[in-house]
């Protein structure tokens, strides 16, 4: 039994996508119910989302939106955690389309008493000349090539969800929640899922620094989750097979990560898009 968890804030551009995306799921073999968690939103999100009541209705699934006056991610997964009524969990953002096999296959890897974690085959999507360069060049990075990222969609069963309590208020979701499981946790599963980036290269260098602050954080704050960190080191050789690989890209990545260190931070945080 899954309990999919969507936390949403001003996604009324592609939250019915998302929400499409799982309408069209293949048969998963157990219960799931559906949470959308508006939160903090100044568009028609919460009203998008209910607007799905019926077609969820018709597949048997529970379905519940929740509106929360503040905004704010880790709320929004509390939130949609504490109405949860199924111990395995499935935390998707509301830019992602998952393939119709998803859920049945995270279902699948999740029916087990160990602690386990799972995600899909992320396929990063852009629009822009440069975006579709960046996104290039980082799926091949090998941690995204190689590992369990989770990008916009993570799952565990009951066992790793008991491993923390509430989600702290912290930026990076996704990286506190992979770092509770060891390598061997962690599992990926043969079924895909679109997870867009940023538009631009102005956005890019937005998100991005956001990522690295993400990571930052949660080493500065949790040090003990570090010992689950596998992230592969590239090497001076490796970086150099990237630059030969994907010229242009090599250039793109490079220049965002250098334009991160090199312009002063905003003061407040824009999502990109």
């Amino acid at each position: 039994m899954i309990s999919v968890i969507l936390p949403a804030h001003d996604e009324e551009r592609l939250l019915g996508s998302a929400l499409q995306a799982l309408l069209a799921s293949s048969p998963v073999g157990a219960q799931v119910e559906v949470i959308v968690v508006a939160n903090g939103c100044t568009d028609a999100t919460a009203d998008v989302a209910r607007g799905f009541s019926g077609a969820f209705a018709a597949t048997g699934w529970p379905y519940t939106v929740l509106e929360l006056a503040e905004g704010g991610k880790p709320g929004a997964l509390n939130a949609g955690d504490a109405a949860a009524r199924f111990a395995s969990r499935v935390y998707l953002d509301a830019d992602v389309t998952v393939a119709p096999d998803m859920l049945a296959a995270l279902g699948r890897v999740l029916d087990q008493d160990a602690p386990a974690y799972a995600s899909g085959r992320v396929r990063i999507t852009a629009r822009s000349t440069t975006s579709r360069r960046y996104a290039r060049l980082w799926q091949c990075l090998p941690f995204m090539a190689r590992g369990v990222p989770g990008c916009g969609l993570f799952a565990v069963n009951a066992a790793g969800r008991a491993r923390w309590g509430d989600f702290p208020p912290i930026i990076s979701d996704d990286t506190y929640a992979r770092l509770h499981f060891a390598p061997g946790e962690r599992h990926l599963v043969d079924a895909g899922y679109d997870w867009p980036v940023a538009e631009g290269f102005g956005a890019l260098v937005k998100v991005r620094r956001r990522q690295d602050a993400g990571v930052a954080e949660i080493a500065a704050n949790y040090p003990d989750l570090r010992a689950n960190d596998d992230t592969p080191r590239l090497g001076v050789s490796g970086i150099a097979r990237l630059a030969l690989r994907d010229p242009m890209g090599f250039v793109t990545y490079a220049s965002v990560a250098l334009a991160v260190k090199a312009l002063p931070a905003p003061k407040t945080w824009s999502r990109g898009r």
